[in-house]
C-alpha cells in the first residue's frame, strides 16, 4: 500500500535541514542513512553519500531522480553471476 496523498512524500527532516543549510556540494556531500526518503526537487544538483549497509555510495541527484527513493541508487547486494559452468563427466558403471 502506498503513502496517503494528503500526507505528501516522505522526506527525512534532517536531510532537508542539511540541504537548506548549504551542504550537498561536491566538497561536502550530505552523509545519510535515510534510504527511504524520497527525492524532492530541492535536492537536484546536490551530492549525497547513501549508506548501503556496509559503505557509503556517492549519489549525484539529477532531474530524472525526483520522486524516487535515495536507496534505489545505492544497491545493497553485489551480483557475482549465476555460478560457474562446470563440465561434468558422467561415468558409466
Amino acid at each position: 500500500m502506498s503513502r496517503s496523498s494528503k500526507k505528501g512524500p516522505f522526506v527525512d527532516s534532517n536531510l532537508i535541514k542539511k540541504v537548506k543549510a548549504g551542504m550537498g556540494d561536491k566538497a561536502s556531500p550530505v552523509k545519510t542513512w535515510a534510504r527511504s526518503s524520497q527525492i524532492p526537487p530541492e535536492f537536484v544538483g546536490k551530492y549525497f553519500k547513501v549508506h548501503n549497509g556496509r559503505v557509503f555510495i556517492d549519489v549525484f541527484v539529477s532531474e530524472d531522480m525526483v520522486g524516487h527513493r535515495l536507496g534505489e541508487f545505492a544497491p545493497t547486494r553485489t551480483f557475482r553471476g549465476h555460478g560457474q559452468v562446470v563440465k561434468r563427466i558422467l561415468e558409466k558403471t
